[in-house]
């Protein structure tokens, strides 16, 4: 390829994402709208605008006022949600945009400037990681259990209920996929996370979230080595 063929993949690169961002600062990155967009320019969906997007950010963070920095953030990770959840396209490559995305996210959005949306990001990141087709499966759980048990010290039970319900049962499903560690062990961590959920996701306030984190609570007690077989499918049942 010649430097001139790069230089323009590159700018072309460099102006779908531009005209993605724009689009979400102006409101209108629901997915109506974007999906369209991503649709057109599958072809730009790989690593190329992962390392085009980390690269860019790093200049452009560092020049902007500490008041735009945080309204940039917010697109980026905006825009990491879409991606994310993009049916089409590479689902490897669409994820470690995501990634990307977040990973930029958390250096504006630190646990003591923004300590919801860093815990909003983090269980966004550990999300993506969980999905994550690239790298080594073991090391992407461990790297969803870090992610989640971040978002926890600030999603409490106490101030973010909902939250933490959300996240403690996006756990437990890490904790049931987890390769390292004592297959024993990561299953009671499974059922512990799935039974703090079911203290906020009750059949009266939340049903659908009720019946699926006792349908993941019901896998893992499948799932259980330890104890009595017999009591363990009762209680799965």
């Amino acid at each position: 390829m010649s430097q001139q063929h790069f230089q323009n993949d590159l700018q072309a690169y460099f102006q779908f994402l531009m005209e993605v961002v724009l689009l979400i600062a102006q409101g209108k990155d629901d997915a109506k709208v974007i999906y369209p967009l991503l649709s057109a320019n599958t072809d730009k969906l790989n690593n190329n605008l992962a390392n085009i997007l980390r690269n860019w950010s790093t200049s452009t963070l560092e020049e902007l006022p500490v008041n735009s920095v945080d309204i940039i953030a917010a697109n980026i990770g905006n825009f990491g949600n879409r991606i994310q959840q993009f049916p089409l396209g590479n689902k490897a490559s669409n994820i470690e945009i995501a990634i990307a995305c977040y990973e930029i996210v958390l250096r504006v959005y630190t646990r003591k400037a923004f300590p919801e949306d860093w815990a909003q990001t983090q269980n966004n990141l550990g999300g993506a990681y969980y999905e994550r087709v690239v790298g080594d499966r073991a090391d992407n759980i461990e790297n969803t259990i870090n992610a989640y048990q971040a978002a926890l010290e600030v999603r409490t039970y106490e101030y973010f209920p909902q939250d933490w319900a959300m996240t403690q049962n996006n756990l437990g499903n890490a904790y049931r996929e987890r390769i390292k560690g004592n297959k024993h062990d990561n299953i009671e961590e499974a059922i512990k996370a799935y039974k703090a959920a079911l203290q906020v996701y009750t059949y009266q306030t939340f049903p659908q979230y009720w019946a699926t984190t006792q349908n993941n609570l019901g896998n893992a007690y499948g799932d259980r080595i330890n104890g009595n077989k017999a009591v363990n499918i009762e209680l799965a049942i």
